[in-house]
């Protein structure tokens, strides 16, 4: 009798506590859906995803990065989504895959929410002020610390399908130092609760023609 394959489990990758808190309460998925915490920064992040798929059953895992993010470009505000099209670090560039279905499937799951595409660069800093209008200059559109690398690191390992999502936490009109933190850092963590239904659709369309 001819068996199934197994389908290819689903890496999510995230580098805060908090951040796992959101996507555990936001649903378990299915049972392919591995929630990593990497630990904050590019080395921290890099470390955890390279031991991760090591393990024999997260081998082929398709990785998508997620959490909180820094907006780079003028009208962003907190809540607001990222959905990479590339992430940049110093080690050079990895493309995103699905970039399209990732913006259909998070507009279903958040309608209202604006969703932004384009670049995702890494930093091994928070970064502020002047650094944001270098940084949007290059033509990235946010910035954390953690995707970049985790992404790269996945690469590294073997050929899988990749995806950064990010929720915007400040902005340039709303930086984290600015009152008002709080609220953007509520908005942000109830964003982040709610991604996973799209994150699973995602994976779900990656496994239809691997059969």
């Amino acid at each position: 009798m001819h068996r199934q394959p197994t389908p290819a489990p689903l890496l999510i990758a995230c580098a805060l506590g908090i951040e796992r808190l959101a996507l555990r309460r936001g649903g378990r998925g299915d049972g392919t859906v591995t929630v990593l915490r990497t630990g904050m920064g590019p080395e921290a992040a890099e470390a955890a995803v390279t031991r991760a798929l090591a393990d024999p059953a997260l081998r082929d895992a398709a990785v998508l990065a997620t959490g909180f993010c820094a907006g780079l470009a003028p009208g962003m505000h907190p809540g607001d989504l990222v959905v990479a099209e590339e992430t940049r670090d110093p080690r050079g560039i990895t493309r995103c895959v699905g970039t399209e279905l990732l913006v259909k499937e998070l507009v279903r799951a958040l309608p209202g929410r604006t969703v932004h595409t384009g670049p995702l660069t890494g930093s091994d800093h928070v970064v502020r002020g002047h650094e944001r209008s270098d940084l949007l200059a290059t033509g990235a559109i946010a910035v954390d610390m953690e995707s970049a690398a985790t992404l790269h690191s996945a690469g590294r390992t073997g050929v899988r399908p990749v995806a950064a999502v990010r929720v915007v936490v400040d902005a340039p009109e709303h930086e984290l130092v600015r009152i008002g933190t709080l609220r953007g850092g509520i908005s942000a963590f109830r964003v982040l609760r709610s991604v996973l239904p799209a994150f699973v659709e995602w994976h779900r369309s990656l496994l239809l023609p691997r059969r």
